[in-house]
């Protein structure tokens, strides 16, 4: 374990903080903070801000201007990069610099990082400090959607739905708005506009002809890109998804047995169609899956319905699960459950979340459980 000072902890809990507030502007890019200290001494700061601009690293060395660093520390919440992508690496900038110690809260598990960079500094005399515990953890975790799709090349999926206290999303005429309340709902479009996308089912599409945008309060730095699950292509030509489909992307998922006539009419209509093959639900999710995190999509914010859910749970592709667990009593053989699909034969071989938290929003009681950490 890597012994740090009290100094370096707080000087690394500042860069993880202000790493989160490039949320919605970054991806497909990490999100990153960055701070240089002297001892106890604040000497600048700074964070990935938007896609293709500078990083953190260099955003912090920039808010420093002439001030010597031959003796400060470089606090960083993402080990530096040493590759050429849409900018310099970060490993240059530190070199050149003249910064003797980089404190590092989290590894890059992208094939062309995964501690390259930190071996580049560390050839070149730079004292490099990785750390783990509490720290590394918190780190870790504001990168999912990266370190998910530098993985496996998949987007990290949060489920989202409101329910009932007897576990229902719909009445048994198939009513749904609203369970949640005014709060729940905003909290939701706040999500949405930190992700990369949001899912839904075809049958939510024609129940519903959602918009699929995110409308929280203040700035939305861009719209998501609208996902509908769509096997046979019968998403209609007037619904609202399609109408803005050239201004806010629109992406459709069809099977092979989806008519050709039907996706060609889509495309002409603005959509991205994708086709995806496997032999049953679970793996056309996982084809469509690996198509969107080749597109660049790290995180999608999946809103339903139940058989779309039921068939990304049975997939093994729900990473978080947030629920709005709404002050109301259904009941009805025939409501409908927020998840659905094969689901399990025994509690043995059920999905046991890695973290449970509770907290109020308004009326409701919001319900965040993790079910893996990548």
């Amino acid at each position: 374990m890597n012994t740090i000072a009290e100094t370096d902890r707080r000087h690394l809990a500042r860069a993880i903080e202000l790493a989160w507030r490039g949320r919605g502007r970054v991806s497909p890019n990490p999100l990153v903070g960055a701070v240089l200290a002297e001892g106890d001494e604040l000497i600048a700061e700074g964070y990935h801000r938007e896609l293709g601009g500078p990083h953190a690293e260099v955003e912090a060395l920039r808010a420093a201007g002439d001030r010597d660093l031959k003796r400060a520390t470089m606090y960083v919440s993402l080990e530096p990069c040493c590759h050429h992508g849409r900018t310099p690496p970060c490993t240059d900038a530190i070199r050149a610099a003249g910064i003797p110690r980089v404190v590092v809260a989290s590894d890059d598990p992208s094939e062309h990082a995964s501690g390259r960079g930190l071996g580049i500094l560390r050839d070149e005399g730079v004292e490099v400090v990785v750390v783990d515990g509490e720290l590394a953890a918190h780190a870790r975790l504001l990168n999912q959607p990266f370190r998910k799709r530098a993985r496996t090349g998949r987007p990290w999926v949060l489920f989202k739905s409101a329910m009932t206290l007897d576990g229902k999303v719909a009445t048994r005429s198939g009513e749904s708005k609203w369970i949640s309340g005014e709060p729940s709902r905003g909290l939701a479009h706040e999500w949405r506009a930190q992700c990369d996308a949001i899912a839904v089912g075809i049958g939510t599409a024609l129940a519903d002809d959602p918009l699929l945008t995110a409308r929280p309060d203040g700035e939305v730095p861009r719209q998501p890109r609208r996902i509908v699950f769509d096997s046979l292509a019968r998403l209609p030509l007037d619904s609202r998804l399609l109408r803005d489909a050239r201004t806010s992307p629109l992406t459709v998922v069809v099977s092979r047995a989806a008519p050709r006539a039907a996706t060609g009419a889509l495309a002409a209509h603005g959509a991205e169609v994708i086709v995806a093959t496997g032999e049953n639900e679970p793996a056309r999710i996982v084809s469509a899956l690996q198509q969107l995190g080749g597109a660049g999509v790290s995180s999608i914010l999946l809103e339903g319905g139940p058989h779309l859910a039921g068939a990304f749970l049975d997939a093994g592709e729900i990473d978080e699960v947030r629920l709005f667990l709404a002050p109301l009593i259904l009941g009805g053989r025939t409501a409908r459950d927020p998840l659905e699909g094969e689901g399990v034969d025994r509690i043995a071989s059920a999905v046991r979340a890695t973290e449970l938290t509770c907290e109020p929003i308004g009326e409701d009681l919001l319900v965040r459980a993790r079910l893996r950490e990548w």
